[in-house]
C-alpha cells in the first residue's frame, strides 16, 4: 500500500479500532458518527475500520478525542485508546494511530 493510501485524504492521523466480536457492523465510508463529527475534525480522527456497535464506536470518538489532549506521540495516543478498551470492554483490542502506524 502507497505512503498516501495509508495517510488518507490530507495525510490525516488516523485511528483504528478492531475487536473480535459478533457484533460486527459496517463502518460505512469511515466517518464519525455524526454527534462526533465536530470533535473528530479538530483532531482529524478517522474510524477506517471497526467491529462494534454504534455506541461503541462513539465511545471510540470520545476516547480518541482525549487521547489526543492527553499525547501528542502517536504510540501514546494508541496505548492509551487500548488501555481504555481493554478496561471497559475486556481484553483483547487493538488500536492503530497515525501515519506510521504506531501500534500496541
Amino acid at each position: 500500500m502507497s505512503d498516501e493510501a495509508r495517510r488518507g485524504a490530507g495525510g490525516a492521523a488516523q485511528a483504528a479500532l478492531r475487536a473480535s466480536s459478533e457484533d460486527r457492523k459496517p463502518v460505512g465510508a469511515g466517518s464519525p458518527p455524526p454527534a462526533e463529527a465536530g470533535a473528530a475534525a479538530a483532531h482529524k480522527i478517522q474510524l477506517k475500520s471497526a467491529d462494534m456497535k454504534e455506541e461503541m464506536r462513539q465511545e471510540a470518538f470520545e476516547i480518541a478525542r482525549v487521547a489526543f489532549e492527553k499525547h501528542t506521540m502517536e504510540k501514546d495516543i494508541a496505548e492509551y485508546i487500548k488501555k481504555e478498551f481493554d478496561k471497559n470492554h475486556g481484553p483483547t483490542w487493538h488500536c492503530i494511530v497515525g501515519r506510521n502506524f504506531g501500534n500496541v
